[in-house]
């Protein structure tokens, strides 16, 4: 099979999808111009966007609590949604998302912050868990680029597209 029929490998995605977050100017200032509607609209969706992501980081740290054989294949995925926030002016940091049940199970946070979602017992069920929560939020945000101004619309395409790379690797990854 011909190299460019392939899918691409692991280190290839992620190396794409930092270069395309370098290019993209991922940071936390906000456009020129003055503190009007848009500005306020702006300011609300990069708030909201640094909350998804610091609650994408809760879900990764559920998996990783009840699931600790794949730290190293989520630990990557996890720092990359931490900077995620941090490029959205979060934290990164979720407040107690991996919550224990009273079954010692851990519970993934909901877009509340409330327990949502426990983590599946399966280890090919709990990344279906990670990639659905990635899928839903890099659609969020595509769908959200026409609302806001350019140099934050820039900054979601880029992050909802590695959020697609990491879908991938969560589901097609391994084969």
């Amino acid at each position: 099979m011909p190299s460019w029929s392939r899918p691409p490998r692991r280190r290839s995605l992620l190396a794409t999808v930092a270069g395309a977050a370098l290019l993209a100017g991922c940071t936390g200032a906000a456009d020129s111009g003055g503190q009007d509607a848009s500005s306020e609209a702006a300011d609300r969706a990069r708030a909201r966007a640094a909350r998804d992501s610091t609650e994408l980081a809760g879900r990764y740290d559920a998996v990783l609590a009840s699931h600790p054989a794949l730290a190293e294949r989520l630990g990557p995925l996890r720092a990359e949604v931490v900077r995620h926030a941090a490029a959205f002016g979060g934290t990164g940091t979720a407040s107690p998302s991996a919550a224990a049940s009273p079954s010692g199970s851990a519970r993934a946070a909901g877009p509340d912050g409330a327990a949502a979602d426990p983590v599946p017992a399966a280890e090919q069920d709990a990344l279906a868990l990670l990639a659905t929560a990635e899928r839903k939020l890099s659609d969020r945000r595509l769908a959200a680029l026409g609302e806001v101004p350019g140099e934050l619309a820039r900054l979601l395409a880029s992050v909802a597209a590695a959020g697609s790379a990491h879908v991938y690797l969560l589901t097609k990854g391994d084969r």
